[in-house]
């Protein structure tokens, strides 16, 4: 089967992660994939999370469409993208386009140009929410499912990361027999329990991790107020990887001092699972998510994990895999909380075994290729008229 796979591979966020590995796990199977995304025509290199998990360019043809600004969390396509996305499809043939949706314009305009070829089009989408706690950000979010629902009813099929978020946007208009649930998944073999010396590295004895981006929607800061008012022991740090728009505002008061280290933006994925193996708890106190990778990476090296309850996020730690916190009292939670991994190791070991079992079960990269090669199958085995087994 020859999928044109059309996604981001730079700057480094999420969606560049699900594009890199699930493509790359297609062409393991014997899938024949092009790549369309959004580059400069000189970028030929991939630039995501990892800078060289692996040369596609011998085992896939790639396809740049002209852009005028792309970041993490949106992309604004040139003028005539739209007439290379068409073209470019008409010459691949594809059996089947899966869109990464890349929140641009394309993604309303490409099932017209499906319609036109005759080429079945599926679509992941990506966008955080909280379908529990209202908020400024998850309203923001909320506006932004209910801009795209009447278009998503119109790809052949939406793959979603959890039963939530299905409910929504079948609320908002989009046919359930169209919604696929297939969770995110990490490769449970590369993110795996392990020896790190990075706990010496930093001069550690217990080891505090955030990853993602700095930004209002993560709420890093009530993670760094929890921190900074719950007198953390001096052996205890605190890490932060990734930047954002909050970055150069949050730093000057929160620092070295405090046992708070800011690591920035790593695109090393070794780098990553250094750090991670090394980390005895992972916080993720998002006011928004979809399925974070980062918390499900996290799992899977073993670490024990406090996460908010929004997105499927709650939906993964919950029934003892991890803390479930409420977004709305994250900091007061924390600064409970933090103390007592600091005194407690035995609750993070445990808390940690229980995470790598829940990925095992629920969440491995493998798992989620399965069920995507199923999909695949059922989609041109049953007329669009029939629903698809959810």
């Amino acid at each position: 089967m020859h999928i044109a796979w059309i996604g981001k591979r730079s700057p480094a966020c999420g969606n560049v992660t699900y594009s890199r590995e699930v493509t790359n796990a297609l062409l393991d199977r014997g899938y024949q994939v092009s790549f369309l995304h959004f580059a400069q025509e000189e970028e030929v290199e991939f630039s995501g999370n990892d800078p060289t998990p692996r040369s596609l360019q011998a085992e896939c043809q790639e396809v740049t469409l002209p852009f005028i600004y792309k970041s993490q969390i949106y992309t604004i396509p040139s003028l005539r993208s739209s007439k290379v996305l068409a073209q470019s499809l008409q010459d691949l043939k594809p059996d089947l386009v899966h869109a990464s949706l890349t929140l641009s314009p394309l993604d309303f305009v490409l099932p017209e140009i499906c319609e036109e070829l005759g080429v079945p089009l599926v679509a992941t989408f990506h966008p955080p929410f909280s379908h529990k706690h209202r908020n400024l950000s998850s309203g923001t979010q909320q506006f932004m499912y209910q801009l795209y629902a009447p278009f998503l009813a119109n790809y052949d099929a939406v793959i979603i990361f959890c039963e939530a978020q299905k409910e929504l946007l079948h609320r908002l208009g989009v046919p359930l027999e169209r919604l696929i649930v297939i969770p995110n998944g990490v490769d449970v073999q590369k993110y795996s329990p392990g020896p790190s010396r990075f706990s010496d590295e930093i001069n550690a004895n217990r080891v505090f991790v955030y990853q993602g981006r700095i930004a209002v929607e993560k709420n890093v800061e009530a993670l760094l107020r929890a921190w900074r008012q719950a007198a953390m022991p001096d052996d205890c740090k605190l890490v932060l990887v990734g930047d954002g728009s909050l970055l150069t505002s949050l730093m000057p008061a929160y620092g070295p001092e405090h046992n708070i280290l800011w690591m920035g933006n790593i695109l090393d994925e070794q780098r990553r699972i250094d750090i991670l193996r090394g980390a005895d708890v992972f916080i993720l106190p998002s006011f928004v998510e979809g399925l974070s990778l980062s918390l499900l990476e996290a799992m899977g090296c073993g670490v024990a994990c406090m996460a908010t309850d929004v997105g499927a996020d709650g939906e993964v730690l919950s029934g003892g895999a991890g803390i479930v916190l409420n977004p709305q009292r994250a900091r007061s939670e924390l600064q409970t909380l933090l103390p007592l991994f600091a005194h407690q190791p035995e609750m993070s070991e445990l808390l940690g075994k229980k995470a790598r079992a829940r990925v095992l079960d629920r969440y491995s990269l493998t798992t989620n290729i399965d069920r995507l090669e199923r999909f695949y199958a059922q989609l041109f085995q049953v007329p669009k008229a029939v629903p698809i087994e959810r």
